[in-house]
């Protein structure tokens, strides 16, 4: 059992038939009155985000979920196929409920699959990217001074926003975790 009093951000535990994941947690001592646990949670079944506070003695069974290393092989235009890299297994995810999961994601990419005693409800991308950006305005020198950017579409069909002065082709390194430029890849 884990209480309420030792909740910190990425803890996964069962709550009232839900699955909960702390995205934010914050212990609060107001000056009246007792303390208390103020958190953000994320259904991982659903995927909805709840906000609720709870008492630090409260004890709650902690959920395991597991974390599977898969390849990704395709897209057939109505599901994503990955490919369990023990078994050889190749298992198809559904585009609309995985499209935002994958948009980072290209052929041959190593990908965690994110389910709970048997039900899959996520893809982990890798944190890091290495992307070529197939469509963008041209570039222009000298366009470093200012936090000024422009919307560049990368080989994956992903949108994302890029200082002025990259251009069509050069490889850069995003953050999956955000969809944001970090620089470009060496």
């Amino acid at each position: 059992m884990i209480s309420a009093g030792e909740f910190r951000n990425g803890v996964t535990f069962e709550c009232d038939g839900m699955v909960l994941r702390i995205i934010e947690f914050q212990h609060v001592k107001p000056g009246k009155g007792a303390a208390f646990v103020r958190t953000k949670c994320r259904n991982v079944l659903s995927g909805s985000v709840v906000e609720r506070t709870f008492n630090p003695t409260e004890k709650f069974p902690p959920a395991y979920v597991d974390r599977k290393d898969m390849e990704y092989l395709y897209n057939d235009g109505e599901s994503y196929i990955c490919m369990d890299t023990e078994s050889y297994e190749q298992i198809p995810f559904s585009t609309g409920d995985y499209a935002d999961e994958f948009k980072f994601v290209k052929e041959n990419m190593q990908v965690k699959v994110v389910s709970y005693k048997g039900q899959v409800f996520g893809i982990e991308p890798p944190d890091f990217v290495e992307l070529v950006v197939t469509d963008t305005d041209p570039g222009f020198k000298g366009d470093t001074a200012t936090n000024a950017t422009k919307p560049a579409t990368l080989e994956t069909g992903a949108v994302v926003r890029v200082p002025l002065f990259i251009d069509s082709g050069e490889t850069l390194k995003i953050d999956t975790r955000d969809g944001s430029y970090i620089g470009r890849a060496k």
